[in-house]
């Protein structure tokens, strides 16, 4: 596969050509488990356990959402609901819920990835789901970090402060490969499409980015101690009725 990324570099083919001849090329050399699900898993989905499933390790700033591969069953219906509710299904809901649900014990299969997010803290309290759903994700969230230490997880806090350059405009996502042939990837979330980026200076420029966020980020057990507070206020909340 990195041999292929390459040859398109050199040629310079760019753009939507050069995704499409590298989703031919990854699908021509491999199947996996996620082919079975064909489109109705929604092609995000599909193109995230892809490269989950083949990284060495995972990176992801999580501006929007929480981690596709680490929700909980009810937070993956209730995103379903608020993707109902603006018409933008592009998959079969039952579908999409199982194999995110298959991506994340294959993230936990024992030769799986290490996988790190920075979660932005505005999703926590911006995201229009119920309490409850918040608070149930939050804990099955730290219940898998604390159950496997290759998986960690780092709150950006909403006061802190990121020095050395410009804010990310977005989510996004670095996968880092085993063999030496196969050039890291960045996938870039926008509103319509995951945008592929895998020129050398393209993906060092959000690594560069990535980093300055982990460093603004609270530590691995902080982020903890901060989630597992929020997930007991929204318990609270939500057994008070208010």
């Amino acid at each position: 596969m990195g041999e292929i990324m390459n040859m398109l570099e050199v040629l310079e083919v760019t753009g939507s050509q050069y995704d499409k001849l590298l989703k031919l090329a990854r699908e021509a050399a491999h199947k996996g488990w996620w082919d079975k699900y064909g489109v109705s898993m929604g092609p995000r989905q599909k193109l995230a356990a892809d490269l989950e499933y083949n990284a060495a390790y995972v990176r992801s700033y999580d501006q929007s959402a929480m981690p596709g591969a680490l929700q909980c069953r009810s937070f993956i219906d209730a995103l379903v609901t608020l993707d109902e509710s603006q018409q933008t299904l592009d998959y079969q809901p039952e579908r999409m819920a199982e194999a995110r649900e298959r991506r994340q014990r294959e993230l936990l299969r024992p030769n799986g990835p290490s996988y790190e997010t920075v979660l932005d803290e505005s999703v926590i309290h911006r995201l229009g789901v119920p309490s409850e759903v918040m608070a149930a994700q939050l804990k099955h969230m730290i219940a898998t970090v604390l159950e496997e230490e290759r998986i960690t997880v780092r709150v950006l806090m909403h006061n802190a402060r990121i020095p050395g350059g410009f804010l990310p405009k977005s989510s996004f996502y670095l996968y880092t490969f085993a063999g030496s042939d196969d050039p890291p990837v960045a996938i870039v979330d926008t509103v319509t499409t995951d945008l592929v980026l895998t020129q050398r200076g393209e993906v060092a420029r959000y690594t560069e980015r990535y980093d300055r966020l982990l460093e603004a980020a609270l530590s691995p057990e902080d982020s903890i101690a901060f989630l597992d507070q929020v997930a007991n206020r929204l318990t609270d909340r939500t057994g008070s009725g208010t």
